[in-house]
C-alpha cells in the first residue's frame, strides 16, 4: 500500500473515533431522558406523538410486549410499502410516470426496507416515483433503524436492572432514537450533500439532446408495463433509436443521508453511490463512508456509559475495530495486486500500463483502489450495502473480504443497534466458553450466564448462516435459480453465495451478475431478509428478559475482566471461529477456487 492509502485510512478512522466518543455520550443522554439542550425544544414534539398514538411514556414492557410492539409495529411499515408500490401510478408525486411494480418486487422490496437491508432488485430511477421513494422507502430507513437502536437500548437495560421484568418502553425508544439522533443528524449530513452537488428536486427527469443519433437495445415492455422475461427470467430486448438522453434526477439527498447514517443502504439510482447524483465529489465520498460507521461505533460508547462501565464499549469497540483494520488490509492489497491473467495473454510489456493502480475494473477512477476497497469493506461490515464500486469485479479474494465481513453475522460494527447487540450476543458466547475452560458459572456485566441465554444466543448466532447456506442450496439446486447465472462456475457460485449472504445478514449489497429482479429470487431473498431480522430480535429480547429479572452480582476472583486486552482476543476468536467453521466449504468452492484458479494461471 502507498503512503496515500495510509494516509486515506488513518485520516478516516481518526475522524471517525473523534466524532463517535461526543457522538455516544449524546446518545446516552438521550435514552437516559436527559434530552440535550440542543435539541431540547423538540421535547413537546415528543410529547404530542405520544398522546397522538396514545402512549404512556412511563408504561415499562416486559420483553414479550416489547417483542410484540416491534413486530407489529414492522408488519405495518411492511404492509405500507408494499401497498405503495402496487399503487404508485395512480398516486401523486409520480411526474414521471412510473408504473405499478409487480406483486413479487413489491414483496421483495417491502420486505428489504422493513428488514433495515435495503437490498434492491430494481433501478430506482426507472422504478420507483417520488411519493414511494420518500414516504415509503425514505420513512423506512428511518423506522428500520430506529428499531435497532431501539431493541440495543432494551438489551442494555436488560444488564442494568435487577429482578423486574422491565425493559422500558418501546415506542419512546423508537421516538427518541429517531427524532433525537436520526433526524438531526440527517438534515446535517443532508445539507452538505446537496453543498456538494447532490441532487434534491421534485422536477422530473431532465434531457439532453444527443450529437447523433445513438442505436440501442432496451427491455421490451408488456401492457403492464413490466419488462416481459423469457423461459429462464431474463429480460426480453428490442432494438431502438434514440436522439435524446433522459437524466433521472428527484429527491435524493435526503434519503442518501439516511440511508448511509441508519445503515441502510437502498440508493436512489440503480448504481447506487457510484452515481455522481449521488456522491459527486471526494468531500461527499468521505462524508457518506464516515456516516456508515458514525452511529454503530458511537453507540459502543453509548453502550458503556448505559451500563455503567465504559471501559466495556471500549472493549468491543477494539475488536470490531482490530477485524475491520485486518480485513480491510486484505481487500486493498488483493485489489492492488491486480489480475496475474494479464501475463497469460501475453501482455507482459502492458501489464504494468494496464494495471498501474491494481485493478481497477469496475472502480470509479476518481475514488481509485484504496477508497473502492475502504468503501466495501466499511458498507458490508457496517450491515449498509450502499457501493460505489462494482463488488463482482474485483478480484477473487477482494471480493471475498466483504462476503465474509458479511458472514460474520453483520457484528463488526454491523447494523445501527444490531450490529452491537449481534456482537454483545458473541460477547455471552465468548464468556460461557471461558466459564467451561475453568468450571465456573460464567458471567458478564454482573449478571450469571445461564442456559436460557446460552440458548437464545446459540439461535441469534445460527439463524443466519441457516438462511444463507439453506437458501444458497436451493438456489443453485432449483433450475430458476441457476437460470439467473450470467456467470458459469466458481464465480456464478458466489454471485448466489453473495445475494443470499446479503439478504440472510440484512446487508442489501450484490456482487452483480445474478439476474435477482425474477418471482423466484424475489421471493427466496426476501423471506430470507425476513427470517434473518426478526428472528434475531426476538431471541435478544428474550435474553434482556431474562437478565432484567436476574439479581447483579459482584464480580470476585474467578470472575473473567471483560475489559481488557484478553477478552479482546477471546471476542475476535469467537467471531472469526463461528465464521469460518460456518462458512469455509461454501467460501472453497466460490472465491477460494476462483483465486487458485486466477494464480493457477500463471
Amino acid at each position: 500500500m502507498t503512503g496515500n492509502g495510509y494516509l486515506q485510512i488513518g485520516l478516516y478512522l481518526a475522524v471517525l473515533f473523534a466524532c463517535a466518543w461526543p457522538l455516544g455520550r449524546y446518545m446516552a443522554r438521550v435514552y437516559q431522558g436527559d434530552i440535550p439542550l440542543p435539541v431540547r425544544w423538540l421535547r413537546p414534539l415528543e410529547r404530542g406523538i405520544y398522546r397522538l398514538a396514545g402512549v404512556r411514556g412511563d408504561d415499562s414492557m416486559s420483553w414479550t410486549r416489547y417483542a410484540l410492539a416491534v413486530l407489529i409495529f414492522n408488519l405495518i411499515g411492511f404492509l405500507a410499502v408494499y401497498a405503495l408500490q402496487r399503487l404508485q401510478d395512480v398516486l401523486p408525486f409520480n411526474p414521471d410516470g412510473m408504473m405499478a411494480t409487480t406483486a413479487d418486487l413489491a414483496f421483495n422490496t417491502a420486505a428489504s426496507f422493513a428488514s433495515n437491508t435495503n437490498w434492491q432488485s430494481y433501478g430506482g430511477e426507472s422504478t420507483m416515483s417520488y411519493l414511494t421513494q420518500m414516504l415509503g422507502l425514505g420513512v423506512q430507513n428511518f423506522l428500520s433503524a430506529a428499531t435497532g437502536m431501539a431493541v440495543l437500548v432494551a438489551l442494555a437495560r436488560g444488564f442494568m436492572q435487577r429482578e423486574t421484568a422491565a425493559l422500558g418502553n418501546f415506542w419512546v425508544d423508537l421516538v427518541r432514537s429517531t427524532l433525537y439522533v436520526l433526524l438531526p443528524l440527517s438534515i446535517l449530513l443532508s445539507t452538505a450533500l446537496v453543498s456538494q452537488g447532490v441532487v434534491q428536486t421534485f422536477n422530473a427527469h431532465a434531457t439532453a439532446h444527443l450529437v447523433e443519433q445513438l442505436d440501442f437495445e432496451q427491455p421490451k415492455l408488456g401492457d403492464d408495463g413490466q419488462p416481459l422475461k423469457d423461459a429462464q427470467g431474463l429480460p426480453i430486448v428490442e432494438k431502438a433509436t434514440t436522439g435524446e438522453q433522459r437524466i433521472a434526477v428527484g429527491p435524493a439527498a435526503s434519503q442518501i443521508a439516511i440511508k448511509q447514517l441508519g445503515t441502510n443502504g437502498g440508493g436512489f439510482f440503480g448504481v447506487n453511490s457510484a452515481h455522481p447524483f449521488e456522491n459527486p465529489t471526494p468531500l461527499a465520498n468521505f462524508l457518506e463512508v464516515l456516516a456508515i460507521f458514525l452511529i454503530p461505533a458511537a453507540l459502543c460508547i453509548t453502550f458503556g456509559i448505559y451500563v455503567g462501565d465504559r471501559r466495556q464499549g471500549l472493549t468491543i469497540l477494539s475488536a470490531m475495530t482490530l477485524i475491520f483494520v485486518a480485513m480491510l488490509a486484505v481487500c486493498v492489497w488483493a485489489e492492488q495486486s491486480g489480475n496475474p491473467l494479464f501475463e497469460r495473454l501475453g501482455l507482459d510489456t502492458q501489464a504494468s500500463e494496464l494495471q498501474a493502480g491494481g485493478n481497477m475494473e469496475g472502480k470509479e477512477t476518481r475514488f481509485g483502489v484504496v477508497n473502492s476497497a475502504l468503501w466495501a469493506t466499511v458498507t458490508t461490515a457496517a450491515s449498509n450495502g450502499s457501493v460505489n464500486a462494482m463488488h463482482d469485479s474485483f478480484t477473487p479474494l477482494g471480493g471475498l473480504v466483504p462476503m465474509w465481513m458479511m458472514q460474520l453475522g453483520e457484528v463488526v460494527f454491523g447494523g445501527v443497534g444490531s450490529g452491537l447487540y449481534g456482537m454483545i450476543i458473541f460477547a455471552l458466547v465468548a464468556v460461557f466458553v471461558a466459564g467451561l475452560m475453568i468450571g465456573r458459572t460464567p458471567e458478564y456485566l454482573g449478571k450469571k450466564i445461564e442456559a436460557f441465554e446460552v440458548k437464545m444466543a446459540a439461535v441469534a448466532i445460527l439463524v443466519p448462516p441457516l438462511v444463507v447456506l439453506l437458501g444458497t442450496a436451493i438456489a443453485v439446486t432449483a433450475d430458476a435459480g441457476r437460470a439467473g447465472i450470467a456467470n458459469p462456475g466458481a464465480h456464478g457460485f458466489s454471485e448466489i453465495l453473495y445475494a443470499l449472504s446479503s439478504a440472510g445478514n440484512n446487508n442489501g449489497s450484490a456482487f452483480g451478475g445474478l439476474s435477482a429482479n425474477t418471482p423466484f429470487y424475489n421471493t427466496l431473498l426476501g423471506f430470507a431478509m425476513l427470517f434473518s431480522r426478526f428472528w434475531l430480535i426476538v431471541p435478544v429480547l428474550a435474553i434482556a428478559g431474562s437478565l432484567a429479572a436476574k439479581k447483579s452480582i459482584r464480580p470476585g476472583a474467578g470472575t473473567l475482566p471483560t475489559h481488557g486486552p484478553l477478552f479482546v482476543m477471546l471476542l475476535i476468536g469467537t467471531v472469526v471461529v463461528v465464521g469460518a467453521l460456518t462458512f469455509l466449504p461454501a467460501l472453497a468452492l466460490g472465491p477460494i477456487v476462483e483465486h487458485l484458479q486466477m494464480i493457477g494461471a500463471r
